[in-house]
């Protein structure tokens, strides 16, 4: 086993100025306060220079007491300042290994490296920071061992020479910088407002004025009504489109924003180890994902981009992206642009001779009758409380709850070949999921009283990293199903499943 390891010696810069960044608005509080009289802004001054010598400290030690070593079977890590903990994670539990930069380190060329273990949330490791070339080599040194690529007598480490493989990377989809426009504009956002609100949440607390004061806000509404009042009819519908207007071009301005952030130079490739994926502007992330640790396919859209043929991919996998989302790999592309990705990555697009079966029609009805009765519900409480005439709109909305629910029916789909399963649904924004059977682990049949009494079900595939099922299936369908899944789960070795082929 190879000796301990420090990380890159300028984290430390790196936490000091995150002490700096977090001195900053404690001491604007106590400078704007009335903590202090006269000597607040001495006050401020000293609180902000003791947290950064503090932070400062603290961080050069969190340095020296952090060490990971590379072993011939696992990665270990060990941390702590009072009492220490040490972590070890075999090679042949890490799911993914990520490198990922955020601003401020990338201006030290430096890296944050994820193992991802499948465990989920923070029990994923992660050091902090490596160079890039360290985080690289640290990268093609764990693939190799997950992979039993190298030999133990190799004695490769951190330092060792990166293997020149990326030449023979293919590129299968890249989001041009207009593209990525285009994407913003459907990805529809009204996140500012919540900036503005914690704006003002932060207003209030530095400065005298009281921004949830109620009063304050139904004064400056009062005066602007009296405003609008005065003017035509004309004016005031002008104003209500310009209002509407201006509302749209937030959201798509937001949007745009939030997606160029995230996906700039998004790419990705493939070559020898899988699949690279590489995005983002300010915080640029790398992922590598081998291509025997997908597990299935996720294709998705938006109501309105699915009018115009764009459709997002992501991988399943027990390895995600943050948030817990499958790994997008393809967040805005054409169909006939998906199609290349999903055979490398061993999977099948349905096709003409793909077996389509619907779901049971007394799940249709039950569905339909289940999102009708809450409006049902509130027709009769119009009926007899309301003003004459309002139960209309809830019994419109019943009507349309039933009749969506019909029209959904047909696109509620499923289907089974010799190698893959099939589930599709939505119509507004149909959703497709694929799984191999070779990688399933499990099938359920579930159902609920009412399943049980109009006879059919759930059938739920355990499926490594996410979810898959079929619902309102016939019962005797679902019970060949299941026999048939069975069957395959059976006869495959999942020993040598997750082994990357040679």
């Amino acid at each position: 086993m190879n000796g301990p390891h420090r990380t890159a010696p300028v984290s430390v810069i790196l936490g000091a100025l995150g002490s700096i960044r977090s001195a900053i608005f404690p001491a604007i509080a106590i400078a704007f306060s009335g903590i202090g009289g006269d000597g607040r802004f001495l006050i401020a001054i000293g609180v902000g220079a003791a947290s950064v010598v503090i932070g400062t400290a603290l961080s050069y030690a969190r340095w020296r007491r952090l060490t990971y070593t590379i072993g011939e079977t696992d990665i270990r890590v060990e941390s702590g300042l009072l009492s220490r903990s040490a972590r070890s994670v075999p090679y042949e539990r890490i799911q993914d290994v990520s490198l990922e930069a955020k601003p401020l380190p990338r201006l030290f060329g430096l890296v944050a490296v994820k193992f991802e273990t499948g465990a989920g949330g923070g029990d994923d490791l992660a050091l902090q920071y490596l160079t890039d070339a360290q985080g690289e080599r640290l990268r093609q040194l764990v693939r190799e061992r997950r992979d039993d690529d190298v030999t133990s007598a190799s004695g490769a480490g951190p330092d060792a020479p990166i293997r020149a493989d990326a030449d023979a990377d293919e590129v299968l989809f890249a989001l041009p910088p207009r593209r990525l426009v285009t994407f913003g504009l459907f990805e529809f956002s009204l996140a500012v407002f919540a900036v503005l609100g914690g704006l003002l949440q932060y207003a209030d607390n530095v400065t005298d004025i009281d921004v949830w004061n109620v009063d304050l806000w139904r004064s400056w509404l009062e005066e602007q009504g009296s405003a609008v009042a005065s003017l035509g009819p004309y004016a005031q519908a002008a104003g209500a489109v310009a209002g509407l207007l201006g509302l749209i071009v937030i959201g798509m301005t937001t949007g745009v924003v939030r997606t160029v952030l995230r996906d700039w130079g998004f790419t990705l490739t493939r070559g020898p180890r899988g699949f690279r994926r590489q995005r983002g502007l300010l915080t640029r992330t790398d992922v590598v994902m081998p291509v025997h640790r997908v597990q299935g396919l996720v294709i998705g859209t938006g109501v309105v981009r699915y009018r115009f043929g764009w459709h997002g991919l992501s991988f399943v996998s027990l390895a995600q992206d943050s948030g817990g989302e499958s790994h997008v790999v393809a967040p805005f592309a054409q169909m006939d642009e998906i199609a290349p990705i999903v055979s490398a990555a061993g999977f099948r697009l349905p096709d003409a001779g793909t077996q389509w079966h619907r779901a049971s029609k007394a799940h249709r009805t039950d569905m339909a009758i289940r999102d009708a009765a809450i409006f049902a519900g509130l027709t009769v409480v119009a009926a007899l409380f309301a003003p004459t005439g309002l139960f209309l709109v809830p019994l419109g909305a019943a009507v349309l709850a039933v009749g969506a629910n019909l029209y959904a029916w047909e696109f509620r789909r499923h289907a089974i070949d010799a190698a893959q399963v099939y589930a599709s649904q939505g119509f507004l924004s149909p959703t497709q999921t694929i799984a191999s059977r070779m990688k399933l682990h499990s099938v359920e049949i579930a159902q609920g009283p009412l399943a049980r009494l109009r006879g059919y079900a759930t059938v739920q595939f355990g499926l490594a990293g996410g979810q898959f099922a079929m619902h309102g299936v016939p019962l005797a369908e679902a019970r060949a199903l299941r026999a048939s899944v069975l069957e395959t789960i059976a006869a495959t070795d999942y020993s040598r499943l997750d082994q990357a082929p040679q």
